[in-house]
């Protein structure tokens, strides 16, 4: 019988195993987590932390749901090196302090990512918090209310970032959103992240654009604040300024890396190492506009990028086909989407393009209607799509699943200028703002 050995019990990790169980009944499947929580949804974190998502809601399935399939789950053990000459994984029992091994035939390499920290004087104050884990939700939502701080510093403006500035807000407290960048929002275009931090003014947050953050002061807790203009107090921070790939474990066993320094994939998700495959955030992506790889750690593409692993793995033939690092947010009651690329990504690749952006009404209905922003960017090459920026209310932000859609698909203009949308005054103006965008190109 066939053993597989899955490192990692997030996203990617427990939808290998599970894919792989459908495929291969009979397959010895052991899943390892360093960690004591397993497949949670890291996305609720700034919902739990604001108390409008509970902690078991976070909680996807827990061991004894494997163990229903067949699927051993184990928390708290570290993998410590991976020997593939020996197809062999050194493993901690963290609860124990003790080492094991475990042998595999197929290895699925999820070890996801880890936050970064600022690399300044006292980063590590009590009262500075990362946010990608249970646990860090657990240790800022406890500190909030055990403290109450008077002023909240958030360092980085991306979704985390935003997100977490409208939910401590509401909790009323005093928020700063820093910026390293020239603007919030780092993966939108500048006109459209305009729209973002004039709203985010305007709901009380102070907004610092192109300000580093370069150390911090503090007692028993951090107590200030420091750039390279001046200083602020700040009692709480949270630092919000991305993630990098786990794969200092992979790296020391010889599987190679790529761009990111995360772990090098093909389609079928197989490292240079034989029975050895990777998926999640510790792993490349490969991009459906350039068809180069790249990385964009997203938990959607975490968990289909684990289906494929996990069926290949199994003895199944199955790749996964690519990204367009769409993303989602609402901050307040503003909705912003993207998908595919933005203007300056396209210059930073080199890419000729041309784009449009359009601000309409969400629906005809004036009650349910909201201001929408739509941004498109095609190539003038071949009229084919590139890319969407969303910005706006009342049902604005999933308009770009249907980009998305064109995108994947390789439309060009003349293929969807007229496509039959939905409309129903609740919902949509006769011309949806999508076609409206579409047409300004004719």
């Amino acid at each position: 019988m066939k053993k597989m050995l899955v490192i990692g019990a997030v996203a990617a990790g427990t939808s290998a195993a599970s894919k792989a169980r459908r495929v291969d009944p009979e397959m010895e499947i052991k899943v390892f987590a360093e960690g004591e929580n397993i497949s949670y949804g890291a996305c609720g974190l700034p919902y739990f932390i604001g108390g409008t998502m509970a902690k078991e809601k976070l909680l996807v399935r827990s061991i004894a749901d494997f163990a229903g399939q067949g699927i051993e789950v184990r928390n708290l053990c570290q993998a410590t090196e991976i020997k593939p000459g020996e197809k062999k994984v050194v493993f901690r029992d963290l609860s124990a302090n003790r080492w094991f091994e475990e042998h595999y035939d197929q290895l699925v390499v999820a070890t996801g990512a880890r936050p970064m920290v600022l690399d300044c004087p006292n980063n590590n104050l009590p009262g500075i918090f990362t946010l990608r884990t249970v646990a860090d939700g657990m240790a800022v939502k406890g500190y909030l209310e055990q403290r109450r701080p008077a002023n909240v510093l958030i360092a980085g403006a991306g979704y985390i970032g935003l997100e977490m500035a409208e939910v401590l807000s509401h909790l009323g407290y005093s928020v700063t959103l820093a910026e390293r960048g020239p603007q919030v929002a780092p993966n939108m275009d500048p006109d459209m992240a305009a729209k973002v931090q004039k709203d985010l003014e305007q709901q009380g947050v102070k907004v610092l654009v192109d300000t580093e953050i370069i150390g911090f002061a503090g007692k028993e807790t951090v107590q200030r604040a420091f750039t390279r203009s001046g200083s602020f107090p700040a009692d709480l921070v949270l630092v919000a300024i991305g993630v990098r790939p786990n794969t200092g474990l992979a790296s020391a066993a010889g599987i190679e890396l790529g761009i990111a320094n995360a772990i090098k994939v093909n389609p079928r998700m197989e490292t240079n190492l034989e029975g050895v495959y990777a998926a999640g955030d510790c792993a490349t992506a490969h991009h459906l506009v350039t068809g180069k790889d790249v990385y964009i750690p997203m938990g959607t593409t975490a968990n289909k990028q684990g289906r494929v692993a996990g069926e290949n793995a199994a003895g199944g033939n199955e790749i996964f086909r690519g990204v367009l690092g769409t993303g989602i947010a609402r901050i307040f009651d503003l909705e912003i989407s993207r998908t595919g690329f933005t203007d300056k990504e396209c210059q930073a690749n080199g890419i000729d393009f041309r784009s449009h952006t359009v601000e309409c009404r969400t629906a005809a209905l004036p009650a349910l209607a909201g201001p929408i922003w739509l941004k498109l960017t095609v190539s003038p090459a071949d009229d084919r799509l590139l890319g969407a920026q969303i910005v706006g209310r009342g049902g604005a932000g999933k308009r770009i699943d249907v980009i998305a859609a064109a995108i994947t698909m390789g439309a060009r203009l003349e293929d969807i200028y007229d496509m039959d949308l939905a409309y129903s005054p609740p919902f949509s103006p006769v011309w949806d703002p999508v076609l409206v965008a579409l047409n300004k190109f004719r």
